[in-house]
């Protein structure tokens, strides 16, 4: 969230050719994009609460989730960092650490693939892991 709002709030305030850049068309679509694809997440995160409030989550639900979760939040931040432009690399914004502490998450919370793995198994009942 606070990638997109940053790029929000950028791409309202910096201008060019007279007027801000969230008046573009390509600026508006990943604007779209991106919140759509985060409130696709909290409906899933919040479905999986539902479910674990009633003891019937299931670890392959848990591992859809996190990858879920964590390859949405590095898009966008890779995303907002483009809208950015070489304002996205600096120290001024934060998304650059956003985007650094993602990509550790994307090893220690079980790597992408591993989280794959399990939603394929849980699909097909066939074990890809022996």
């Amino acid at each position: 969230m606070d990638c997109y709002d940053t790029a929000l709030r950028y791409t309202k305030e910096r201008e060019q050719f007279g007027r801000p850049i969230a008046g573009f068309q390509l600026q508006q679509k990943k604007l779209a994009e991106m919140i759509t694809e985060i409130t696709k997440g909290q409906l899933l995160v919040w479905r999986l609460g539902v479910l674990k409030n009633e003891n019937r989550a299931t670890p392959a639900q848990i591992s859809m989730a996190k990858r879920n979760s964590v390859e949405t939040a590095i898009t966008i931040a890779r995303e907002a960092r483009q809208m950015l432009g070489g304002m996205g690399i600096t120290g001024e914004y934060p998304i650059m650490r956003h985007m650094m502490n993602l990509e550790s998450v994307i090893t220690y919370e079980g790597t992408h693939d591993i989280h794959l793995l399990i939603t394929g198994m849980d699909v097909t009942g066939l074990d890809a892991f022996k």
